[in-house]
């Protein structure tokens, strides 16, 4: 296989605007794409970079209602006639111009990630802009407007897949494509996120599981506020590579949000850029080891733009494509002086936070008494049975 990256990029991307003073700020994406090139991530020998599609309505009607399709085109030809019917025209979803084009590229882009791993034109394909993990069948919501992680999914099970195991690592809980696959035995949902005690959208819990007939399909580990690298890691090992081995995928599809980071200004879980580098090592790792290689990787939340997405997202981009970036890699000079001159901030000088991303196996014991380790064991004794997994198996 010649191609053994497959990258979506495209300025269209940067149309995604809910406006100067929303969180959600399309110079995050440019940011990591700027890094990732002046590091050399995308000249990689096997890496390709190629424009978005733009998905028309017959594919965003595989997960979303027409009439919400039509709410969405209508919002953007109109935005000052928006009055938070299907959830557009609100302070989280603001609709601005152009709206159903924009959004819609970003599901044509994840769409077409998923094509080109599927037919094996790709070992991996990424695409930033995407992971809008929150919007519903007939609702923008979280920032999200159309759901390119669900998109991707119905198209590679129209494609043939029968078994897709989506795996969402943003600090929030990918609700939207949970609820979207709820009934769904071939499509396993499993979202590690900060508890929704005190953090939207507030569902997430262990005990959801699937639909009926599905039972087993979702798993939700929900940690609690402050959880930082090691109590972070060593609840994904205990949780994540167990339900992937038992499912069995033919292709993962995950989500990368890095609003977990302890930047943040969303949300209150600690981790370093190091830990969530070591997720995405782990991820890939899981891909090849469960689906010969077949992973789809997107972005999603994270609101600190300048120094946690781009380095978090190039990391991403440099372990699909074979050739992981040393943490202790300088930031380019260039880059630096970009973000100086743009944006007037002080950019960070490498790679890394200076963790190590270590972490304790669940398999030296649990302790009863860690709010973590509760939060890892709720999941287990509620999904592992149903995937005939016993909940106090050690790794």
């Amino acid at each position: 296989m010649s191609v053994s990256l497959h990258v979506v990029w495209d300025d269209a991307f940067l149309a995604y605007d809910f406006g100067p003073f929303h969180p959600m700020a399309p110079v995050r994406v440019d940011l990591t794409v700027r890094l990732a090139r002046e590091l050399g991530v995308l000249a990689r020998p096997g890496v390709e970079v190629s424009d978005a599609p733009l998905a028309d309505d017959a594919l965003l009607e595989r997960v979303h209602d027409p009439a919400y399709v039509a709410a969405v085109r209508a919002a953007g030809a109109d935005p000052r006639g928006c009055d938070g019917s299907w959830g557009l025209g609100t302070d989280d979803n603001p609709a601005f111009a152009g709206m159903h084009e924009a959004s819609a590229h970003v599901a044509g882009a994840t769409a077409q990630c998923a094509e080109r791993v599927w037919r094996g034109e790709a070992r991996h394909a990424v695409n930033v802009a995407g992971g809008l993990h929150h919007a519903g069948r007939a609702a923008a919501s979280g920032f999200c407007v159309y759901n390119d992680p669900a998109v991707g999914i119905a198209r590679l099970l129209e494609l043939g897949a029968e078994r897709v195991a989506y795996v969402d690592v943003d600090v929030h809980h990918g609700d939207g494509v949970q609820d979207i696959f709820w009934d769904d035995p071939r499509v396993l949902t499993v979202s590690v996120h900060e508890s929704g005690r005190a953090l939207f959208p507030g569902t997430g819990w262990p005990y959801e599981t699937g639909g009926p007939g599905a039972e087993g399909s979702a798993a939700n580990l929900a940690l609690p506020a402050g959880t930082g690298d090691g109590a972070w890691l060593r609840a994904f090992h205990a949780v994540v590579p167990h339900l992937l081995r038992a499912f069995a995928p033919q292709v993962l599809v995950t989500q990368h949000g890095c609003d977990s980071h302890f930047l943040d200004p969303l949300a209150h879980l600690a981790l370093s850029v190091d830990a969530q580098r070591a997720s995405y090592a782990a991820l890939h790792d899981l891909a090849h080891e469960l689906c010969g290689g077949r992973w789809v990787a997107l972005g999603g939340g994270g609101y600190e733009v300048v120094d946690v997405v781009p380095r978090a997202w190039t990391h991403l981009l440099a372990e699909a494509a074979g050739h992981p970036l040393d943490p202790a890699t300088p930031v380019p000079a260039g880059w630096r002086e970009h973000v100086v001159a743009s944006l007037g901030r002080q950019p960070p000088a490498r790679m890394t936070d200076g963790n190590d991303g270590a972490y304790v196996p669940w398999s030296r014991g649990y302790d009863p008494a860690d709010p973590v380790d509760q939060a890892v064991l709720a999941t287990r004794s509620a999904v592992f049975p149903l995937h005939g997994l016993d909940p106090l198996l050690e790794e």
